[in-house]
């Protein structure tokens, strides 16, 4: 009767424990990981939304005269995308937020302001198709990219944490429950095990025998079924971390620099657009360019040097911690293959993009107004967007390789727990049916 039960709690044990592993990885790769992916998306294409509406209002001219064609067809393109991303982004994040209370008002509050926002963009827009409108679509466009920065990207850039700091609470009480539930198995196991070889030194002492064939493979079966278990819950928190901590974590990171940079990126083009902001814009710009590569004590005129500087220190030794920002915690959180390499390349276009903005003060500076536009918001080989939109090709690659291992490890973690469990307690239940075949030619004895 003792093996029975210790062979039933065993099973129950890891009945529960690969049921409980399921739905986290089933509320990980349907839930939590999509929630905030879309949400640092949304971040993103609210910069990027903005970002091109300045660029139209830059290369428009006077009502059309003037304009320039093909940063016009460019931004006007982009300006759609970014919209039509947004309004898919907010439907997929009020779908995941109903039931809670909480997530229903963030989304439903970021929907009401999107629409104010559309609204003032477009009568910006609307102002500058009209000759002499310029002033007013200015006018517009400020009210707009005010209500971004004070409202819009807040909300976001909350959403994106909230999901992720619920992602990670139900990663640390995964874990420990696996934990937990590891030590239960295993002592549970152990007292199976000594409680089949004491039943085995009974037997041979009472009857005689040196060995019951039947309870022998009963413990072979106890050992077999608490290796198996004992795996399963092993495997499953290392791949719910690996999924978690070294994939997750850099993908929520590179998210963040993605929508730093398309903030950074649209920075650029308002300074162009509103003198009265200029320097507004510019200390902005660089306070987005610390938080993606932070070097203590630049400013502009000073951060090219000091980029080029701790870069090949870090080159020279990774370990050395000369920088800081959401491409550090990258390059600190490097696991797999390639992955530095695309790691390194995104820096080393950051570092190119970041010399194509001290290009356009400069012009600015000397008074070539045009030619400082022409130069921010060009697609042309050798030009500042050209260079951006490499760097985000590159960000795009390091971003890829860890959503690949973030996925592999969900499928992993979903047939750890499902696939190992039959072959655990089937060991069992035979451990169960072994024992009570091997005693009963000795209980019969008695009769």
């Amino acid at each position: 009767m003792t093996v029975l039960l210790l062979t039933a709690a065993c099973a129950a044990l890891l009945l529960v424990a690969a049921l409980a592993a399921s739905r986290t990885w089933d509320s990980t790769a349907e839930r939590h990981a999509p929630q905030t992916v879309s949400a640092a998306g949304l971040n993103l294409a609210l910069n990027d939304m903005d970002a091109q509406a300045a660029n139209i209002l830059l290369s428009n001219g006077d009502a059309g005269r003037g304009r320039m064609d093909v940063p016009y067809a460019k931004a006007t393109e982009f300006y759609d995308a970014a919209r039509h991303t947004i309004s898919g982004d907010l439907r997929t994040l009020a779908v995941a937020a109903e039931g809670d209370a909480g997530d229903e008002r963030a989304v439903e509050t970021l929907t009401e302001d999107f629409a104010r926002y559309q609204e003032l963009l477009g009568r910006a827009l609307e102002n500058d198709g009209r000759a002499g409108g310029k002033a007013d679509a200015l006018t517009d466009y400020r009210a707009a990219t005010d209500l971004l920065a004070e409202r819009l990207l807040p909300e976001a850039r909350g959403l994106v944490e909230a999901n992720d700091h619920a992602f990670d609470a139900t990663y640390t009480a995964e874990r420990s429950a696996l934990a937990t539930q590891s030590t239960v198995l295993a002592v549970i196991g152990l007292v199976l095990f000594a409680v089949l070889v004491l039943l085995q030194w009974y037997l041979a002492r009472r009857f005689h025998r040196v060995l019951n064939p039947a309870l022998l493979a009963a413990t072979a079966c106890g050992l077999i079924a608490l290796v198996l278990g004992l795996h399963l819950l092993a495997s499953s928190g290392e791949l719910l971390r690996v999924a978690r901590r070294d994939a997750f974590d850099s993908v929520v990171a590179l998210s963040r620099a993605r929508a730093l940079a398309y903030d950074a990126n649209a920075d650029e083009s308002r300074y162009l657009l509103d003198p009265s902001r200029r320097a507004a814009y510019e200390q902005s710009f660089l306070a987005k360019s610390q938080q993606l590569y932070g070097v203590e004590g630049a400013t502009l005129s000073s951060y090219d040097a000091k980029l080029t500087e701790s870069w090949a220190r870090y080159r020279a030794d990774h370990e050395d911690r000369i920088f800081t920002g959401e491409f550090r915690r990258e390059l600190d959180n490097i696991t797999f293959t390639g992955e530095r390499a695309a790691a390194e390349r995104t820096v080393e276009t950051y570092a190119e993009y970041q010399r194509d903005d001290r290009t356009i003060r400069s012009l600015l500076a000397q008074g070539k107004e045009r030619e400082a536009i022409a130069f921010g918001i060009s697609w042309e080989r050798d030009k500042s967007n050209a260079h951006f939109g490499a760097w985000m090709k590159a960000l795009d690659d390091v971003t890829g390789i860890n959503q690949a291992a973030f996925d592999g490890a969900v499928r992993n973690g979903r047939d750890t727990a499902t696939g190992r469990l039959p072959w655990a307690v089937g060991a069992l239940l035979a451990a169960g049916v072994l024992t009570v075949l091997g005693l009963r030619p000795r209980l019969a004895e008695f009769r």
